[in-house]
């Protein structure tokens, strides 16, 4: 299960970090190969805004994801502290000296 976590937010990141880039705030970007074609299906505008809502979307995905592993791990890979057993060290068998070697 966690491998398979980890994989999904390698993958998540990768596909978010490669919608970020193809996105340009002046409009450009993946936009600019829609300008010279015909206006079928919103054009330009409903690219940007799909592009933009994407990547919300694998953020918010980004962030859940983080969370979900941050608690998983926590709270299952931790093993439970041993109890402490009252066992008289070296020094105290000794009377409390210490020998110089």
């Amino acid at each position: 299960m966690d491998t398979f976590v980890i994989v999904l937010i390698v993958i998540i990141a990768l596909l978010l970090g490669a919608l970020v880039l193809i996105q340009n705030p002046k409009g450009g970007g993946l936009a600019v190969g829609f300008q010279g074609s015909t206006q079928i299906g919103g054009g330009v505008q409903n690219t940007n805004k799909a592009l933009e809502k994407a990547t919300w979307y694998l953020a918010i995905a980004l962030f859940v994801l983080c969370l979900f592993s941050a608690t998983f791990y926590t709270t299952s890979s931790t093993p439970p502290a041993p109890e402490q057993t009252e066992t008289p060290t070296e020094t105290q068998e000794q009377g409390g000296q210490q020998q110089n070697p």
